[in-house]
């Protein structure tokens, strides 16, 4: 795959980032920070609008995707649109997002982002949704734009009842 050696120097990068920057204070040196805030607001703007062809503009066509959904990997982002897809079709109104904890480090043309997401609308079954996630997304540089390689969207889970636990907060 083409992000072998992309991703093996990410985990690289976050491993020296986490133990060098105690999690929460990123390099001085972090030049892509910004870009990827303004990709995280690309972002939002899309979620909420249900913009699948501004969510599509922000991913690699190469990406690899873990969502809280079945199935278990969506290998590339025609697979990982048609979840977006199935996603937005159901709810009905507005969508809203929110990040919160967000720790961002680059190194050259990699960086990631580690954050709490909060997810909030209406189903079209009329079932109120409003729950944190965690996410982490990984960003490669691409003739000069900012592209998510690979995301991991996951809720804790209760080992006893094997259950996912949906109704934390920060």
């Amino acid at each position: 795959m083409r992000f072998t050696g992309t991703l093996a120097r990410l985990c690289l990068l976050a491993t020296c980032s986490f133990f060098a920057a105690g999690c929460n204070t990123p390099p001085a040196e972090n030049s892509a920070v910004p870009d990827i805030q303004k990709w995280m607001a690309d972002w939002t703007t899309a979620f909420q609008s249900k913009d699948e062809a501004g969510m599509a503009a922000l991913y690699a066509p190469g990406l690899v995707a873990y969502d809280i959904v079945a199935p278990l990997q969506y290998a590339g982002k025609d697979a990982y649109m048609k979840d977006w897809h199935e996603f937005f079709t159901s709810f009905q109104g507005p969508l809203t997002t929110e990040f919160k904890d967000c720790h961002i480090s680059s190194s050259g043309d990699l960086a990631y982002a580690l954050c709490l997401e909060r997810l909030a609308g209406t189903s079209t079954k009329g079932e109120k949704i409003d729950m944190w996630l965690r996410v982490t997304s990984i960003f490669h540089k691409e003739d000069g734009k900012w592209l998510d390689i690979h995301d991991h969207v996951s809720v804790p889970a209760d080992m006893a009842s094997g259950k996912a636990v949906m109704d934390l907060k920060p």
